[in-house]
């Protein structure tokens, strides 16, 4: 996936220019610290204060350059017109973040107000499509049957948790404003691989299938999770 949001970027944006962007559920910052590392300045979002303290952790082990490009605040990603004006972003993450909302719109519809014209809106969520396809290939046939009918599911932590399709939140983001410019499939092969698999001796032969497949269709209808990129007009 972060293949895929670099390709966005330097799609949308000058080579070298330094970018503002919010990471808005950052979790332990694997992102926010991968784009500060790039030269971009980072603004982290964590309602999590146990998330919020690992990340803080990784920061302060990073070189002081680098730690100058980071402003990291505790935070409901609901709240972003709270701490932020509209228009102060570049670019705007939201990874992993919808599936713990009731109600997305409204969090997405805040997240676009935060773009500059032009800027990117990066989602990654669950694929309410292909919820059926972890119970089926586990031979799990009655939670396979009831997921054809839902968006609901128990996520790898035991949470009850709500996944989105691709028709819809391509309508959400026309109607906000930051219209979907393209979409990928992440974890098409990978998905049912049990907690603590070793990494395999041909992990670049695995992730070169996983990103041809992320691009593909019909493979990329049917991943696990769904990464939809939009651009502010």
């Amino acid at each position: 996936m972060a293949r895929q949001l670099d390709e966005q970027i330097a799609g949308r944006f000058p080579v070298g220019q330094r970018l503002r962007v919010l990471d808005v559920g950052m979790g332990q910052g694997t992102q926010a610290l991968r784009l500060a590392r790039a030269g971009h300045q980072v603004t982290g979002l964590e309602q999590d204060g146990r998330m919020l303290s690992v990340a803080r952790r990784a920061l302060a082990a990073e070189p002081e350059g680098i730690q100058g490009r980071v402003r990291l605040i505790e935070g409901d990603g609901r709240d972003t017109g709270v701490h932020f004006l509209p228009g102060s972003f570049d670019v705007v993450l939201c990874h992993g973040v919808l599936m713990y909302v009731e109600e997305p719109d409204p969090l997405v519809a805040g997240l676009a107000r935060m773009l500059a014209p032009g800027g990117l809106l990066s989602l990654l969520v669950r694929n309410a499509d292909a919820l059926a396809l972890r119970p089926g290939l586990a031979g799990d046939w009655s939670s396979a049957l009831a997921a054809f009918e839902s968006d609901a599911y128990v996520n790898r932590l035991g949470l009850a948790v709500r996944a989105d399709r691709l028709a819809t939140l391509t309508s959400t983001l026309a109607g906000i404003g930051a219209p979907l410019h393209a979409w990928y499939g992440v974890r098409v092969f990978t998905d049912g691989a049990p907690d603590g698999t070793a990494v395999p001796e041909d992990v670049e032969s695995l992730l070169a299938a996983e990103e041809r497949a992320g691009r593909t269709d019909p493979y990329r209808q049917v991943a696990a999770l769904l990464h939809l990129c939009g651009v502010r007009g």
